[in-house]
């Protein structure tokens, strides 16, 4: 991952995670709940934000140097690990 791209992602780690404190600042200080939980919905669409970022680098990066090195092996190993992240995203 390069310096740029590192960055915008720890900067938007870094927003999410003032985000997660504010969330403990409304459970502390008893807010109504349909306010915390319109919060919480807006974390976890940050987070699946930061998500695609990330992926579509590991994708740009990784998995093309894996499907490009000619090794039939790392390809199925890499095809293998895209499909579990994926599952994992849609569950």
């Amino acid at each position: 991952m390069d310096d740029e791209k590192r960055e915008a992602i720890l900067q938007r780690l870094r927003r999410i995670e003032g985000q997660v404190r504010g969330l403990q600042r409304m459970v502390e200080d008893d807010r109504y709940c349909g306010d915390i939980l319109n919060q919480i919905s807006s974390v976890q669409k940050s987070l699946r934000a930061t998500g695609k970022v990330i992926t579509r680098n590991h994708l740009e990066t990784c998995v093309t140097d894996a499907l490009r090195s000619g090794d039939t092996d790392a390809a199925e190993r890499t095809y293998d690990e895209v499909m579990d992240l994926l599952y994992k995203q849609i569950q």
